[in-house]
């Protein structure tokens, strides 16, 4: 009884013991429950209590797994904002707060509430991905004419015979990988393992999309640390967002024109032509100078950003003075003749 009394002692009574120095986990094999289970019922020691004391003092990172890692990305980016960043005028649904990748508060059919998160990141970095390979192969195959009747095989255009047998081979592919992967585990694998402790204080379950697959070694360009990884991350899902939009617009546009994207009014996205830069350069004018006002404020206001009054008088002085300078003198007229003469020169030689 004495003995019991004195080993309990040592290991309540000093904080130390806890504090600095490792201690191992009590078993059901160790000396200690033995000999507590052999003694009278009125003597036992509370081994349940030991232990839980045990693995939750601070003794050591791997006595408290749950611990806080300064190293990892933190939660709630975005807990201090009660409105979608994507469409302020909607609320921000409670599971989105900012921690992940793509997370900008905007769900307005409210899949978040009725599904697992993990699961729905997971099922749209899937789509984003094949929009992406989907939306360069689409005008693709109708430039170098892999198309029949210049429009790409799709639902809403129809197949051909080729187009159908393809099609089926691609997606037969894309639903093996879809179920061979469905219950992967990357827990054990090198950018599965990074994950886990990146995101240790959001989840214990890592990175959606995540196949341990970076043969380039491009995943942390923009910074090997959790950030630089979320923004890589961040790239990914938002190139593919607009892939998704842009490869239902092809859809859409070709069933309504009865013509292939890359000709029409999408030609300019595929052919050499000055409109495009010229409608670029005229959209990032007006959003240097002017912005839309709060849309949770109505009515809805075009109004000038912060520096953008500055802006336009700069830009108006420069074009008076560049209309001034060409209205001088006749140097286009020289310019002209110059060029004139070296022709003739040239038609001489």
């Amino acid at each position: 009884m004495l003995y019991k009394s004195a080993l309990v002692l040592a290991l309540f009574g000093s904080s130390n013991a806890f504090s600095f120095t490792p201690v191992a986990r009590v078993t059901a094999s160790s000396p200690l429950r033995v000999s507590a289970e052999s003694a009278d019922t009125a003597d036992k020691v509370d081994i349940a209590s030991l232990e839980k004391q045990m693995e939750s003092s601070p003794s050591s990172p791997s006595s408290n797994p749950n611990s806080p890692n300064p190293d990892a990305l933190q939660p709630g980016r975005y807990d201090s904002v009660d409105y979608s960043l994507t469409f302020p005028a909607l609320p921000k649904p409670p599971a989105l707060d900012g921690s992940h990748a793509g997370d900008f508060g905007f769900d307005p059919l409210g899949f978040t509430e009725n599904f697992d998160l993990y699961y729905l990141q997971e099922c749209e970095t899937r789509h984003a991905r094949l929009a992406m390979l989907a939306v360069v192969g689409w005008p693709l195959a109708e430039l170098v004419g892999f198309a029949k009747g210049g429009v790409a095989p799709s639902v809403m255009n129809g197949f051909g015979f080729g187009g159908a047998v393809g099609t089926l081979l691609i997606f037969g592919a894309l639903g093996y990988f879809d179920f061979k992967t469905s219950l992967r585990s990357t827990r054990d694998t090198k950018l599965g393992k990074q994950h886990l402790s990146d995101m240790s204080n959001i989840w214990s379950v890592g990175v959606a999309g995540d196949y341990d697959f970076d043969p380039l070694n491009l995943y942390n360009k923009l910074g090997d640390d959790a950030a630089g990884r979320k923004g890589m991350r961040q790239l990914e899902i938002t190139q593919g967002r607009y892939a998704m939009l842009g490869i239902t617009a092809f859809a859409f546009l070709e069933k309504l024109t009865g013509h292939g994207v890359v000709e029409g009014l999408g030609s300019m996205f595929f052919h050499p032509n000055a409109v495009l830069p010229i409608l670029g350069a005229g959209y990032w004018i007006w959003s240097s100078i002017y912005e839309l006002s709060d849309p949770r404020a109505f009515p809805i206001k075009v109004q000038y950003r912060q520096g953008g009054e500055e802006t336009e008088r700069v830009l108006k002085q420069t074009v008076g003075n560049l209309g001034e300078f060409v209205n001088k003198g006749d140097w286009v007229g020289k310019v002209q003749d110059k060029a004139m003469r070296a022709i003739e020169d040239a038609k001489k030689q």
